[in-house]
C-alpha cells in the first residue's frame, strides 16, 4: 500500500487528490492536509466585498473529501522532512511515499511599513468584512488599488477591482476618484503592448487613474511613498499586500535559499525525489524571462500532472503527461461582463496570450467554472 501527503486544499491540492483517486488502486491512501474548513475559489472574495454572491454561500467544505474516499486532516504543517518525505501537523508526524507541495503564498503585508496599519488588505479572507464595511461606508474622496509587490495572485484581479469599485461608487452616487498602481511598466505585461493598451483604455475609459512603475515602499496616514520619490494620498487604499512562500516550505530547505521553489517545469517535481510542488509557490520561467503568473487555473493542471507522475512513478512507469502551460483567467469589467486573458503561457519564442472580450458569455463562464469546480472536487 502507498500513501500520498498533499500540502494544502486549493486548486493544486484537489485537483492532485482526485488524479490520485482516478489513477492509484483502491488501497492506496490519499491524505489532504489544511488549516482551513473550506475550500474557496479566489475570485469570489471580490464578490463579497461589493455584497454580491456572499462568501459563504458556494465554499466547499472539504471534509467532503471523504465522500470520495479522500482522508482529509485538518491542521497547521509545522514542518516538513522532504529527505524523509514526511510533515507534522500540530505535533502528529505524518510519512508518505511521495509529497505534493501545494500550500500557495503567504500574504506579506508586514513588509511595506505602515502597509498593516493604514491600507486595507483585499486578498485577506479575514480583511473581507472591513473591506466591504470601508467601500459601503465611503462618502468621497480618492480611492487607491495598490499592488505592492511582484508577483502576486491574480494578475487581473487588481484592474477588475478598480473597475468594479468605480462602478458602484457611480451606481451609489458617490464621488469616488478611483486609481490603481502597479511596479511593472504596464498592466499586464504578458499581454503586450496591445492588450494592456485595451486594458488601460478602459481603465481611462472609465476616469481611472493609472500609474505603472510606482513601487511603493511605503505608507503613512493617508500617503503611499514610492521608490521614484513621489507620493500619493488617498482615502481608502485597497492593497494587494507582497506575497511570499510560506515560512515552513523555506525552513525545510526546499527553496533551496531562494524565494520560491524551483521545479521541472514538465514534471513539477523537485529537487528531492518523490517531493513534488505545485501553484502559488513554484517559480516557472517563461520564455520573456518572467515567471508563470499565479493564477487557480496553472495549479489546477500542475496538480494533474504531478498527480499523473506519482502513479507512474509507482508503477515504474514514465508519465506521458507534461504541463502545456495554457490556460488564463477572467477579468469583469461591470455590467455583467467580463474579459479573458488567455492563452499558452510557456510557448516559446514568446508566450502567445489573448485579450478577448467583453461579454456576458464571459461573465456566466466565470461563474460556471466555480461551479463545476465545486461539484468535481466537493460534491
Amino acid at each position: 500500500m502507498k500513501r500520498v501527503l498533499i500540502l494544502g486544499a486549493g486548486f493544486g491540492g484537489l485537483s492532485a487528490a482526485h488524479t490520485l483517486k482516478s489513477l492509484l488502486p483502491a488501497e492506496d491512501e490519499i491524505i489532504v492536509v489544511d488549516r482551513a474548513s473550506h475550500f474557496m475559489v479566489g475570485f469570489r472574495k471580490t464578490w463579497e466585498i461589493f455584497g454580491e454572491h456572499p462568501l459563504g454561500a458556494n465554499a466547499g467544505d472539504l471534509s467532503k473529501l471523504a465522500n470520495y474516499d479522500i482522508q482529509y486532516v485538518r491542521g497547521d504543517i509545522t514542518n516538513i522532512e522532504p529527505d524523509g518525505r514526511a510533515v507534522e501537523v500540530d505535533g502528529r508526524r505524518l510519512e508518505g511515499d511521495a509529497i505534493i507541495v501545494a500550500l500557495g503564498a503567504q500574504l506579506a503585508p508586514q513588509s511595506i511599513p505602515g502597509l498593516s496599519e493604514y491600507g486595507l488588505n483585499i486578498y485577506a479572507v479575514d480583511s473581507l468584512g472591513t473591506v466591504k464595511d470601508a467601500l459601503a461606508s465611503f462618502g468621497g474622496g480618492r480611492i487607491v488599488v495598490g499592488i505592492f509587490g511582484l508577483p502576486y495572485k491574480c494578475s487581473a484581479a487588481p484592474y477588475e477591482i478598480a473597475l468594479l469599485v468605480n462602478e458602484n461608487m457611480k451606481a451609489r452616487g458617490v464621488a469616488a476618484e478611483v486609481e490603481v498602481f502597479t511596479p511593472q511598466p504596464m498592466s499586464l505585461p504578458v499581454l503586450g503592448d496591445a492588450g494592456c493598451g485595451v486594458i488601460e483604455g478602459r481603465l481611462s475609459g472609465h476616469s481611472i487613474g493609472f500609474y505603472p512603475l510606482h513601487k511603493a515602499v511605503s505608507v503613512t496616514e493617508r500617503q503611499i511613498q514610492f521608490a521614484n520619490g513621489k507620493e500619493r494620498s488617498f482615502d481608502l487604499l485597497l492593497a494587494i499586500a507582497p506575497h511570499q512562500c510560506p515560512d515552513v516550505v523555506v525552513e525545510s530547505g526546499l527553496t533551496g535559499g531562494g524565494e520560491w521553489l524551483k521545479v521541472n517545469p514538465q514534471t513539477m517535481q523537485t529537487s528531492f525525489e518523490g517531493v513534488f510542488a505545485v501553484g502559488d509557490i513554484v517559480a516557472i520561467p517563461m520564455a520573456n524571462g518572467k515567471r508563470l503568473p499565479m493564477a487557480g487555473i496553472f495549479a489546477e493542471s500542475e496538480g494533474q500532472v504531478a498527480a499523473q507522475q506519482i502513479a507512474a512513478e509507482f508503477e515504474n512507469l514514465e508519465s506521458e503527461t507534461s504541463f502545456s502551460g495554457f490556460g488564463g483567467c477572467y477579468l469583469e469589467v461591470g455590467g455583467g461582463q467580463a474579459m479573458m486573458v488567455e492563452g499558452n503561457f510557456l510557448a516559446q519564442p514568446a508566450p502567445q496570450v489573448e485579450l478577448n472580450g467583453p461579454s456576458s458569455d464571459y461573465y456566466q463562464k466565470k461563474i460556471a467554472f466555480e461551479r463545476e469546480r465545486l461539484q468535481r472536487w466537493l460534491g
